[in-house]
């Protein structure tokens, strides 16, 4: 809706700008752009209903098949990146909690604070210039045109995007496992194991990380959500062929339903994610189950 309302009109992408007012005319009515948004509106839904997204105005192609093709980039970099944030904030969040009180827990709770006030794209810029630029070691960015054909010159392709993202969203999942493990050592039911003998290492392995585990996994659909719009930003950083990069085109030449297709399966995405992330909840805590249990 927001983007109708903006000057402008898809027609003139067709039609150039040398075009008649026929020629204009003729381009509006093809595209659809010449009816009220209400009628546009209902034209969308019909069409959503068939589970059809509708054909670019630019390119001719249909925007599934479109989708499909940039999800294979968007994907993996989403996953890789958010795999990284894993292997960084869970060991570094909890050792960051055990060591609170240490130079070393105080360095790394600053690091993720760093972490966390740096954009996703400033980081990519600076990966780029040590890795790329200075040591030679990787490529600045671009895909293969062979796409996964070649395996090895898309994973080359794929490090310094997910490294980007890794690094900018492990900083700030790292911060929620703190917290979080710094609840568990402060728990009545640890300070209990540990009075009945256990020691800090068994308690924390049989006790306390399951129950820190679950306000983390409460947020994981969140944190996958912003992994996955931080991997649309890092995508036009990177040159990749992504939905980042459909999208700002299509929005740039107003190609209404590549704009709508993109949103439509971002969110599609990002609720199935925060749906799945609610049932891990579920078979983590079985307080939750009593309740609807009850």
């Amino acid at each position: 809706m927001l983007l109708r309302l903006l000057p402008g009109d898809p027609a003139n992408a067709l039609v150039g700008v040398g075009a008649t007012p026929e020629q204009l005319a003729a381009a509006r009515a093809e595209v659809g752009s010449d009816q009220p948004i209400a009628a546009q509106f209902a034209r969308y839904l019909a069409d959503l209903s068939r589970l059809d997204l509708g054909t670019s105005f630019v390119s001719r192609a249909g925007v599934s098949g479109e989708i499909a093709a940039r999800l294979s980039v968007t994907l993996p970099l989403t996953l890789a990146g958010f795999l990284l944030a894993l292997l960084l904030a869970v060991p570094l969040g909890i050792l960051a909690a055990l060591r609170a009180d240490r130079p070393s827990g105080a360095a790394i709770s600053v690091v993720s604070q760093l972490g966390v006030a740096v954009p996703a794209f400033w980081v990519g810029i600076l990966l780029v210039t040590l890795f790329a630029v200075n040591l030679r070691w990787l490529p600045s960015g671009s895909f293969p045109r062979r796409g996964w054909g070649d395996p090895s010159g898309a994973m080359e392709a794929m490090i310094l995007p997910a490294l980007t993202v890794g690094l900018v969203m492990g900083a700030s999942l790292l911060r929620y496992v703190r917290a979080a493990t710094q609840g568990v050592i402060g728990s009545d039911y640890l300070r209990t194991a540990r009075a009945m003998g256990a020691g800090r290492r068994e308690a924390l392995l049989r006790h306390g990380f399951r129950n820190g585990a679950i306000p983390v996994v409460s947020i994981l659909g969140i944190e996958i959500a912003s992994t996955f719009l931080g991997a649309v930003v890092v995508e036009r950083v990177f040159s990749l062929p992504g939905l980042g990069s459909m999208l700002l085109l299509a929005i740039q030449q107003r190609d209404y339903p590549s704009v709508q297709g993109v949103l439509f399966v971002s969110t599609l995405l990002v609720l199935l994610v925060g749906f799945a992330a609610d049932l891990l909840q579920r078979l983590l805590d079985p307080r939750l189950r009593e309740r609807s249990g009850a």
